[in-house]
């Protein structure tokens, strides 16, 4: 599956780790796409989890519902969403990655007059180096809104897994970051994240678990142009 088929000309928000190629090298040997602390010049040390990112895909964390559908007048809003609060865990103990998270939908109508239920539909996605879709699901978050109330919330989840192996660097890429370099010499002149085939490495072990509404490519045009 392509990046833009989670949901029609879908733009992914890379990290900007991801695209500069960074990433955490693990004692473990697994990589996260957060952080490089640089030893001093001495060479590169690590400190966090291996657990892919959790995010939101730009342009996706919200979703206006028209009435009528085919007007985008401020007089036709008729439901407004968002998503907010998300919280992930991980474990990480096995060969396969698994990473879950909830979070809340937050919802505004126009009309409070009567009890009204709206179902919105949602994607979750594991995503490989920033592009590459190895996994997706969707599903949906119920609103109930009772009679009288112009906000009403809900609340979805979602989960993924990656191969402990897939993100692991091999061993040659990890000693070139990690070694040791003695400062002055002409080898610790040489950032080794720079180099490319160091940075297609760090790229190909990274991972994020992307949430967001499944839309339209209206409700997307939307989105990216108001």
């Amino acid at each position: 599956m392509r990046p833009e088929e989670i949901c029609p000309d879908m733009t992914i928000r890379k990290s900007a780790l991801a695209v500069a190629g960074l990433s955490l090298i693990l004692l473990s040997g697994c990589v996260k796409n957060r952080e490089v602390l640089d030893a001093g010049g001495v060479g590169v040390n690590s400190t966090l989890s291996a657990c892919p990112d959790v995010a939101i895909p730009q342009d996706t964390g919200d979703v206006t519902i028209f009435n009528p559908p085919s007007s985008r007048d401020a007089a036709a809003i008729d439901v407004v969403a968002n998503i907010t609060n998300v919280r992930s865990t991980c474990d990480e103990t096995g060969q396969q990655i698994y990473t879950s998270a909830t979070f809340d939908v937050l919802a505004r109508r126009n009309d409070n007059r009567g009890a009204r239920t709206v179902t919105l539909p949602y994607f979750s996605t594991v995503v490989r180096g920033g592009t590459s879709v190895i996994a997706k699901r969707v599903g949906a978050v119920t609103i109930n809104f009772p009679d009288g109330a112009y906000r009403a919330q809900g609340s979805g989840t979602a989960a993924g897994y990656v191969d402990k192996s897939a993100a692991t660097l091999p061993a040659d890429i990890q000693e070139r970051i990690t070694r040791k370099r003695r400062s002055g010499s002409a080898d610790a002149a040489i950032d080794p994240l720079a180099e490319p085939d160091v940075k297609a490495a760090l790229l190909r072990t990274s991972f994020e678990l992307l949430i967001g509404f499944q839309l339209t490519g209206e409700q997307l045009q939307y989105n990216a142009t108001r």
